[in-house]
């Protein structure tokens, strides 16, 4: 199960998401993907997959003069802090870990990073730097979340390698700010509730659970579109264009294909017209002389034996131009 997990956030890091000005700070995250399910002992396993963008053309070495890049503040008693990526280096501090590898200019760094929650217990996260969206996904059949103290969006079903996923959207959080997900694995959600238009108030906050939203993208991109030269533009945009430019050359490529082979089968019909009208003047200037011959031999001028002998001839090239006739005309 932690397998396919994985796989699943790697997958849907090409997932577009709206922009977000993220202020005067220099890195902000494009997505946060965190994929909650139930440990066997009963804890709660927390799956992250975080795209973290360098805004500036310089790479991004942290702030201020310490060896820290980026900060990431772990909910308090998070225990088994397990990193899933050993070419970024990191060091576990107080209240969470951090980062020593730059984020190059203009570039996106990929954080993959999990850990563990005691049982029944409320999770408050708290990010550091400017959110686009965050993704909460809970395995179908493995209970269901409550999110409070923001605004999120329940976005229904999506199937990854045979397993469901119910989708949960938060949108545009800033740094610092904090929220509650409660977790519980014995309750699940309502089978129509991705499809439902209504919202629903969390007690004892000002959160709002909105249940319409489009549905997830087919989780099967790869995340190297966030690390691609093109990872600046909407997915969807550049996948439109690519696909005029791929139509318009397919279109150009078999209009100047059609055209040459019409060119070729004109300048094949010309030829065969030329050929054919030349056998047709052979025939007639063969005809021709077989007259002109019983002209000479009837003025007495040829002798009988040059006379066949010559009309033999004529008639044997007459016999092989009406042969080369008939292959036109059969």
């Amino acid at each position: 199960m932690m397998r396919k997990i994985t796989i699943l956030l790697l997958g849907l890091l090409l997932i577009p998401v709206n922009g977000l000005a993220a202020g005067n700070s220099k890195v902000s995250v494009d997505v946060h993907y965190l994929v909650v399910s139930a440990a066997e002992d009963g804890s709660t396993n927390m799956m992250n997959m975080v795209n973290y963008t360098n805004q500036s053309e310089k790479d991004y070495t942290g702030e201020g003069s310490g060896e820290a890049v980026l900060h990431v503040t772990l909910p308090n008693e998070a225990k088994d802090l397990n990193f899933l990526d050993n070419k970024i280096a990191f060091k576990q501090v107080d209240k969470g870990f951090i980062t020593t590898t730059p984020i190059l200019g203009n570039q996106t760094m990929v954080l993959p990073y999990s850990y563990r929650m005691p049982k029944e217990q409320e999770i408050k996260l708290t990010v550091d730097y400017p959110v686009q969206t965050m993704q909460i996904l809970v395995p179908e059949g493995r209970g269901s979340i409550e999110v409070k103290g923001i605004q999120s969006t329940n976005q229904g079903l999506f199937k990854f390698d045979d397993q469901n996923y119910w989708g949960y959207s938060i949108e545009g959080i800033m740094p610092k700010q904090t929220f509650t997900i409660v977790y519980n694995k014995d309750v699940q959600p309502a089978a129509d509730s991705g499809k439902q238009n209504q919202t629903a108030s969390t007690a004892g906050s000002n959160s709002t659970v909105t249940h319409t939203a489009p549905a997830f993208h087919n989780p099967g991109h790869l995340r190297m579109w966030a690390q691609s030269p093109f990872h600046r533009f909407n997915p969807h945009v550049f996948l439109i264009i690519l696909s005029a430019i791929i139509i318009a050359g397919i279109s150009y490529y078999a209009y100047f294909r059609r055209k040459a082979r019409l060119g070729e089968e004109r300048l094949g019909a010309d030829q065969e017209e030329r050929a054919f009208k030349l056998l047709m003047a052979k025939q007639k200037a063969i005809m021709d002389k077989i007259i002109e011959l019983e002209d000479t031999f009837g003025d007495g001028k040829l002798t009988e034996a040059e006379y066949l002998a010559k009309l033999d001839a004529y008639k044997q090239h007459l016999v092989q131009v009406k042969l080369k006739l008939r292959d036109f005309i059969d």
